[in-house]
């Protein structure tokens, strides 16, 4: 399912226009970023949740040399789903 596909779901479901459900999904994104970006999580009951994690720096191969390389630190989103998402998902 692309953005499209998913803002036509949300219109039907809320019962809202097209281009409003696009207005909510695109605040409801911006608001999950900025959160993330602020080092907060967010989390959805009964969804999951969102949050960042520190990836430490670590030493690397190059498949094509076999030379050894350096992969920097960073930091990741990870999600986690809660358990009834899981469990409908695995029904």
């Amino acid at each position: 399912m692309n953005k499209t596909e998913l803002v036509k779901k949300i219109a039907e479901a809320a019962g809202l226009s097209a281009t409003d459900a696009k207005k909510a999904l695109d605040a409801t994104t911006a608001a999950i970023k900025e959160a993330l970006v602020a080092g907060d999580k967010v989390q959805l009951v009964g969804f999951g949740t969102f949050a960042t994690k520190e990836r430490p720096e670590r030493q690397g191969v190059n498949p094509s040399t076999g030379e050894k390389i350096r992969i920097a630190a960073k930091t990741v989103v990870k999600f986690n789903p809660g358990a009834e998402f899981e469990d409908e998902v695995n029904k």
